[in-house]
Formats: C-alpha cells, structure tokens, sequence
C-alpha cells in the first residue's frame, strides 16, 4: 500500500519548474483538440497555459467533489460544475488536472464527457502511479511521474500558517520585510 500523502516527501515546485513540465507535456500531443476541460482548482493553472500554448479557445471547467462515505467506501460524484451536453458532444476533448494521485476525478471527467458523446483525452503535469486506484489506467499525457507530494506555486496559500492573510496590509511605501 502506497503511503498516505502525509507521510510523502515534498516537492515545492516554482513556475520555471511548472514551465519546463508544460513544455514537455506539448511535446507529446500528436492532434489538435476542439476544446480542453479544466478540473478546479488544480487544473486551471495547467489548462490555461495549455490553451494558450495550443491555441484553444473552447475552454470549460469541471468541478467534482466525491465525498466519502462513513464506511471509508467514495460516494457517487457530485457535479457541482460541468459543460452542458450540446457543448462537447462529438468534439475531441483535452481534460486537464494538475495530478493524478488517485485518479478518482479525472476518471469521473472523463467518463462523464464519454457519456455525453465526447472524445476525450486526459493530460496531468504529474502523475502518481503507485497510489492510482485505476491499476490498468492513467493519463494520456503526463510531464512527470512522482512519488512525492507535489506543492504547486498556486498552492502555496494553502501552505501558510494560520491567520496568515488575516493580519492588515502593509502600506506599500513600508520597505519591512515580512
């Protein structure tokens, strides 16, 4: 059994780091797509620079929270954000997430853009495939395979102390560091 992510090592990552896994994840595309499916939150980031990169203008978001039941077994997923059918029916589709770990909300994306007529491609800068609960599955592309816990540069807030942007702004004339 993989270790729990905190138990993993860390990896704080910086935006050249994030630069150089996305030019490495657009190396491997072999075909344009009709649009890209960005996976909140951690998949904003990478799918904006992938819209970009690739010129994508059809962009949607896809927010999915898979709670667990007091058995320890997933609930069914909750869709509290997704591109309506008649948008991604019959197009071919990037969906995009920073990580794969478990694979739990990636492979609910995709299997619901599927449903809804879609051909779908996955794509993740990292991918954890010791702790993937899809053994004969995972991304199309990925930048990196990891066994870390990955800090992205977007979440580093996540990663301050209590209270930390609670306390009032500097003026910005005051040269005190923080």
């Amino acid at each position: 059994m993989f270790p729990a992510e905190e138990n993993l090592p860390r990896e704080i990552l910086s935006w050249e780091d994030i630069d150089r896994v996305i030019d490495h994840l657009l190396l491997q595309f072999n075909h344009e797509y009709e649009g890209l499916v960005m996976i909140t939150r951690g998949g904003l980031f990478p799918g904006g620079m992938l819209c970009e990169a690739m010129d994508i203008h059809n962009i949607h978001t896809a927010a999915v929270h898979i709670a667990e039941t007091p058995t320890g077994k997933m609930a069914w997923p909750t869709f509290m954000q997704f591109p309506v059918d008649t948008l991604v029916t019959g197009r071919r589709l990037l969906v995009v997430d920073d990580l794969w770990a478990d694979g739990v909300n990636i492979i609910a994306v995709k299997s619901r853009l599927e449903a809804a007529g879609a051909m779908v491609e996955t794509a993740v800068l990292h991918y954890r495939p010791k702790s993937s609960l899809f053994p004969d599955s995972g991304p199309d592309y990925y930048g990196a395979i990891t066994d870390r816990y990955i800090i992205y540069p977007w979440s580093l807030a996540a990663q301050m102390p209590p209270g930390y942007f609670n306390r009032p702004p500097r003026p910005p004339f005051d040269p005190a560091p923080f």
